[in-house]
C-alpha cells in the first residue's frame, strides 16, 4: 500500500537520500527544508508523487504554520520522520536566548507532531532522530537559561527527543508508533562534515534503517524504544528524567 510519508530536514543528507529510497518504492512523499531553491531541487530528485513546504524550525511559530498547512492539503500521514537537525551553526543562540539545537532538535519536533497527530492514523509511525551522542539534560538549558557547548547542547536535545519519544509512546499506548533511532554515527552527511572534519560512513546505512522503521513489520511493536544502529539493536534508555524533560518541553511549546 503506498503510504504519505512526511520527512523534515529532507533537502540535503540523510533525510533526501531516505526520501529518494522510500519515493523509488512507490510511496508519496512530503518533503520540508528552508530554502525554496532546494526544496524544488529535492523534489525533482525525489521523483515521483512529491510535496514540498518550506519552513525555519527555529521558529516555533513557522512550525505551527507549517503543520497548519500541511494538514490543510493533506488528508493523512502514515510516517512521520523528525529528521531536520542542528550540531554546529555560526549562531547557536537565537534572539530569544534559546539555543538553536534544543529548538530544532526537539521543541519543533514537539510542535509538528502534536499538531499533526489527527492525521496519522493508529498504525502509523513517528520516527525520531536520536544519536549515539546523548547526555543528561538540563532543564535551564533546554529552556535558553543557560548556555552550551555545541557537542553539549547536541547531545542533551538527543537525550531530550529520544525521553520524548518515550513519553509519547506511553501517552498513545494505542499508536501511533514512537522509536527514536541513531541512525548510525558519523554517517557521510554535511553536520558530520562540518561538525567533526571527516568525510564519514556510506549514508545508505541510515537512510536504508529509516526506511525499516517507517515500514517494516518488524518495528511494528517497538513504540517507545530506542534503536542504536551501530548495535544492529534496541539499546536501554533510563527514563528517569522522562517526566521532567517533557513537562520542560510542554511549558516552552506552550
Amino acid at each position: 500500500m503506498t503510504k504519505t510519508i512526511l520527512i523534515t530536514g529532507s533537502t540535503d543528507g540523510i533525510g533526501l537520500l531516505t526520501a529518494k529510497t522510500l519515493a523509488a518504492k512507490g510511496h508519496m512523499l512530503i518533503l520540508h527544508g528552508r530554502s525554496a531553491s532546494k526544496l524544488d531541487a529535492a523534489a525533482n530528485d525525489v521523483g515521483g508523487e512529491v510535496a514540498a513546504y518550506e519552513a525555519d524550525l527555529s521558529s516555533l511559530e513557522a512550525t505551527a504554520s507549517l503543520a497548519k498547512t500541511i494538514a490543510n492539503n493533506h488528508d493523512r500521514i502514515d510516517v512521520l520522520i523528525n529528521n531536520a537537525g542542528v550540531y554546529k551553526t555560526p549562531k547557536p543562540i537565537l534572539p530569544n536566548g534559546q539555543d538553536i539545537r534544543f529548538v530544532v532538535n526537539v521543541l519543533a519536533p514537539h510542535v509538528l507532531t502534536t499538531a499533526l497527530l489527527p492525521l496519522v492514523s493508529k498504525d502509523g509511525r513517528i520516527i525520531n532522530l536520536s544519536s549515539a551522542a546523548q547526555a543528561p539534560v538540563d532543564a535551564t538549558a533546554l529552556a535558553g537559561e543557560q548556555h552550551l557547548d555545541d557537542m553539549g547542547a547536541y547531545a542533551q536535545s538527543k537525550r531530550a527527543i529520544t525521553l520524548w519519544s518515550a513519553d509519547m509512546a506511553a501517552t498513545y499506548p494505542e499508536g501511533p508508533v514512537f522509536i527514536a533511532a541513531n541512525p548510525g554515527s558519523l554517517l557521510a552527511s554535511k553536520m558530520v562534515k562540518e561538525g567533526f572534519g571527516v568525510a564519514g560512513n556510506d549514508l545508505q546505512i541510515g537512510a536504508d534503517i529509516l526506511c525499516r522503521l517507517a515500514l517494516d513489520d518488524e518495528f511494528a511493536d517497538a513504540s517507545g524504544r530506542y534503536w542504536d544502529n551501530d548495535a544492529g539493536a534496541f539499546g536501554n534508555v533510563d527514563l528517569g528524567q522522562a517526566k521532567a524533560v517533557v513537562d520542560t518541553i510542554e511549558t516552552l511549546t506552550k
